[in-house]
């Protein structure tokens, strides 16, 4: 029996655009043909009459022929930010999503209290500030709806709620009593929230969320849900089209399931994994010299050379919060608040949380680029990306490809730092969604949201892109990411198309900003090769060339860009040469 099989009447993509080069808005890609893949290699891409096809077809064991009928093969999806095992947890978890107020999100639960009366915790995602505003929210607003419990004199479940963009979390009583939130002290970076006589309101941002939040949700997971929520996980990404991806605040507990995983050699994990190792805000260099040095330790014994599929590739800072809790950091105040404790009367307007100041990061950025660790660093508003770009560029390696994350509100000075810096712009079109900027106008202003996700930009300028989906924050369908980034349309509430610009930001309800759209091939590519560059990983997957690893995805439907998100949907992915989803 052949291990060889030809994929024939097919359109192969191959872009052409290398990491930090631009094709232009309009710029197209080209297609071959057929594709010989060999065992779990790429043997020949391009047409029929090609010699290597002709000897194949001719041998005394030809390959087995596919017929792919017109359809589409892209080189397998790599997600360029994501967070592994909180997205399979967040499987498993109550959506609130769809709310529009406190009643809606109060019902959701009770309903979901009411059909699933076993389970030990309430675990609910997608809170945004704007479901409630302008209520500040509290444990209060969240006591009393387990009637389950309440109806057989039994205590009330814990309750805990993840923001969208899991900065924050929202707890009830008893959840608040089980994390034991009242031993806490404060942290650089974070707010414990708490009312006017001292008592806490159930709620914790920023780095006071990833310090304990995080943890005591890994820590009431048993190894084997965590196992099982990294498996969801990997499914899931297979029936998405992936088939690699970059783990993007990787920890102990998720390391320590993750190795579980890998260990089952009788179920493979069918998914290359690089991971950037989360460091979190102390109150000294020491603190987070001792998280560098673990990632060092565990970089070493889990390299490129000894665990390709599977390595430690760098360390991961969150250096501010977002827009929508105005905790991004800008270099003008915010015109308005999403605050969770004050109404916008009586709080003072602020221009974000510096979760890292130069001065923290400058010590840490050394210490990595000593040990030759890539170094990624979350930047959301354009003081922050003012000043890990100042970092970077002073004190980080160009070699080791640098990257920020998010990159939401840059000014165009710091577009072109970018790519003449040879930065990566890990960028996240699925976050560039109309349908959740709708807080942007009133909290930035005409001026600013004409400056949202300035995509185009990084591009012209030279920055290599990786496209990801920060999942479980986002939705995570690739092309669904694609078409957000080539139109600036929504793929959540298809048939959003009013633009902001600098003319009318403040009374419009939508930003898209279509100025900063990028083309299709360069999308796609950022979404592959981007990705797979990104990690180190581009001599081995992320296109489709002899040699390279046989990662793809088939894909059918409407190739109009227009109908991307809801016509076109991937019907196979391949690993490694082997089928591992079909629809």
């Amino acid at each position: 029996m052949s291990d060889s099989t030809l994929f024939t009447n097919a359109r192969i993509f191959r872009s052409g655009v290398k990491p930090g080069t631009s094709p232009g808005l309009h710029g197209l890609p080209s297609f071959a043909k057929c594709m010989l893949v060999k065992g779990a290699q790429i043997e020949h891409v391009g047409s029929e009459s090609d010699e290597p096809i002709v000897a194949a077809l001719s041998s005394s064991t030809p390959p087995t022929i596919v017929d792919l009928k017109g359809k589409t093969i892209l080189p397998g999806f790599v997600d360029g930010h994501m967070h592994l095992m909180l997205l399979g947890q967040a499987l498993n978890k109550l959506d609130i999503g769809h709310c529009k107020s406190l009643s809606d999100i109060r019902e959701t639960i009770t309903a979901y209290a009411i059909a699933n009366p076993d389970v030990p915790r309430i675990m609910c995602k997608g809170y945004m500030h704007i479901m409630t505003d302008p209520h500040m929210v509290t444990s209060a607003d969240l006591d009393g709806l387990d009637t389950p419990n309440i109806a057989v004199g039994k205590p009330e479940r814990p309750i805990l709620i993840d923001s969208k963009d899991l900065h924050s979390s929202w707890c009830n009583t008893s959840a608040v009593q089980e994390l034991e939130a009242h031993t806490w002290a404060d942290v650089p970076g974070g707010t414990i929230e708490r009312d006017d006589s001292g008592n806490l309101t159930g709620v914790f941002t920023e780095a006071a969320n990833i310090t304990y939040v995080w943890p005591y949700l890994s820590r009431v997971a048993s190894m084997e849900e965590r196992i099982a929520s990294i498996r969801a996980a990997v499914s899931n990404y297979h029936e998405s089209g992936y088939t690699g991806l970059i783990d993007m605040a990787m920890d102990e507990a998720a390391w320590e399931a993750l190795q579980s995983v890998r260990r089952d050699t009788s179920n493979p994990l069918k998914m290359r994994i690089a991971a950037y190792w989360l460091i979190r805000p102390g109150k000294s260099d020491e603190e987070h010299l001792t998280q560098v040095n673990r990632a060092i330790e565990l970089s070493k014994q889990y390299s490129a050379a000894t665990s390709p599929d599977c390595r430690i590739v760098g360390i991961k800072i969150i250096c501010d919060g977002i827009i929508d809790a105005c905790t991004a950091g800008l270099s003008e105040p915010y015109l308005s608040s999403n605050s969770h404790t004050a109404s916008d009367s009586d709080e003072p307007i602020t221009a974000g949380i510096p979760l890292w100041t130069s001065d923290m990061l400058i010590p840490v950025v050394k210490a990595a680029t000593a040990a030759d660790l890539q170094i990624s660093l979350h930047a959301i508003g354009d003081e922050t990306i003012k000043t890990v770009i100042d970092v970077l560029s002073t004190y980080a390696n160009p070699a080791r490809r640098p990257r920020v994350e998010h990159l939401e509100l840059s000014s165009p000075e710091d577009a072109v730092r970018l790519g003449k810096a040879g930065i990566t712009a890990s960028i996240q079109p699925v976050h560039a969604d109309p349908a959740i900027l709708r807080a942007w106008p009133r909290l930035l202003g005409r001026h600013r949201c004409g400056r949202a996700f300035a995509y185009r930009e990084y591009a012209d300028n030279g920055a290599p892109l990786a496209l990801g989906s920060d999942s479980p924050t986002a939705p995570h369908s690739p092309l669904g990411n694609v078409y957000v980034g080539v139109t600036r349309r929504s793929f959540r509430e298809h048939g959003m198309d009013v633009s902001v610009s600098a003319e009318n930001a403040q009374d419009s309800k939508v930003v898209r900003n279509e100025k900063f759209r990028l083309g299709v091939c360069e999308a796609v590519a950022a979404g592959t090769e981007g990705a797979a560059y990104s990690c180190f990983d581009e001599h081995r997957v992320g296109r489709l060339e002899k040699g390279l690893k046989a990662d793809f995805v088939v894909v059918e439907g409407d190739r109009e860009v227009e109908r991307l998100a809801t016509k076109a949907k991937v019907v196979e992915t391949w690993f490694d040469g082997e089928m591992v989803w079909s629809a």
